[in-house]
């Protein structure tokens, strides 16, 4: 079986690990923290860089920071995962679900702008397959209509928007290194703070809504409860494992980028599918493969037959229970639901073999033959 995902293992985080306990300290923001923070603040030339639990719990910690509520409207694209709502929606914000470009599969500038109102309070981005939105438009709208903007690059670490680390370029970014992303500690998270002014709130909120980051750094004589907030911090124990993904980034990313060019050179002649579009003003890193076709259920069942995992993505967060609950659909759904139903993943993790990828690529070819 060629599995769909296998989380990415280098071989070095046990001793990582075990020089954590040895530390004897376990809970966030201990010298494993500060090595990762201080690797996305040197990469990403950001203001500031918190570890969090989850790319979810940055979110969430984004909402926090913006002061988002009952009044307000968020505006994203309705082909996420229930993270990129659900932050929003616990505040008792309104979602404003948009179209999607069809090309990339991320928000469209112009469905933005066409829903924004007088409650409208920000603009979450998502980066799809570690690919850029169209950030020059969207930044332009939301300085004009003075918004918030945040960048869920879940998916895209490392990957770049003329040249500037996406995530970077917002007010707020969040990444996440969960089991299936390209750098991992199983569950895991950072919120990168673009905007100075937000960082001693932030410290605050992801320490319970305390100012026990001042106290630690000398700043006062005892800490109390300043704010609301919650633990929002990334255990040792993972940070450790973290950091050791994070000094093999080249590596890891250079070896899932060779399997990803596989895929596109192997399949680029295919009429009968579409392949994923990457604009000129931007790099991607290699997140994922997916291909598009009518007939996603059949070449789905067909790999499966000859031990091939592939799977589909989102279903459209503006067609479910909760998506209709919390939210709405603003303007037309041109793209984001037909296009959405013919994604299919392909098979794409660090240590894929090329003749396991040049597999998946033959029986591709051998289904649309039949």
């Amino acid at each position: 079986m060629i599995d769909f995902n296998k989380p990415c293992h280098i071989g070095k985080e046990e001793t990582a690990i075990q020089q954590a306990i040895a530390n004897q300290k376990l809970s966030g923001n201990g010298s494993f923290g500060k090595k990762c923070t201080d690797w996305l603040e040197n990469q990403l030339g950001c203001e500031k860089g918190m570890l969090t639990p989850s790319c979810t719990a940055a979110l969430e910690m984004t909402a926090l920071l913006t002061k988002s509520g009952p009044e307000d409207e968020i505006i994203m694209s309705s082909y996420t995962f229930v993270s990129t709502a659900n932050a929003f929606a616990l505040r008792g914000a309104s979602i404003r679900f948009v179209d999607v470009e069809p090309k990339t599969m991320n928000i469209s500038p112009a469905a933005i702008e066409a829903a924004i109102t007088e409650q409208t309070k920000a603009i979450v981005v998502v980066h799809y397959a570690g690919v850029s939105c169209n950030m020059d438009a969207i930044m332009e709208i939301a300085n004009r209509h003075g918004l918030w903007v945040i960048e869920d690059a879940a998916q895209a670490l490392t990957s770049t928007y003329n040249g500037k680390p996406l995530g970077t370029i917002g007010h707020f970014g969040t990444f996440s290194f969960h089991e299936t992303k390209n750098i991992t500690c199983g569950e895991g998270g950072a919120l990168i703070i673009n905007h100075r002014d937000a960082i001693e709130r932030a410290e605050i909120l992801q320490e319970k809504g305390t100012n026990r980051k001042q106290f630690f750094k000398g700043m006062v004589d005892k800490y109390s409860w300043r704010d609301i907030g919650s633990s929002y911090l990334l255990s040792e124990l993972n940070a450790a494992y973290l950091s050791v993904q994070l000094e093999h980034t080249d590596q890891i990313m250079a070896d899932r980028m060779q399997m990803w060019q596989t895929y596109y050179e192997g399949l680029r002649d295919m009429e009968t599918i579409s392949l994923p579009y990457v604009p000129d003003n931007c790099t991607h890193n290699a997140h994922m493969f997916y291909i598009k076709t009518d007939r996603r259920s059949e070449l789905i069942d067909y790999l499966k037959e000859h031990d091939i995992m592939a799977v589909t993505h989102y279903v459209s967060l503006h067609s479910s229970h909760a998506g209709k609950t919390f939210g709405q659909f603003v303007g037309k759904d041109d793209h984001t639901t037909a296009e959405s139903e013919k994604i299919v993943r392909l098979p794409l993790y660090y240590g894929l073999e090329e003749k396991d990828v040049d597999h998946v690529i033959s029986h591709i070819k051998r289904f649309f033959e039949i």
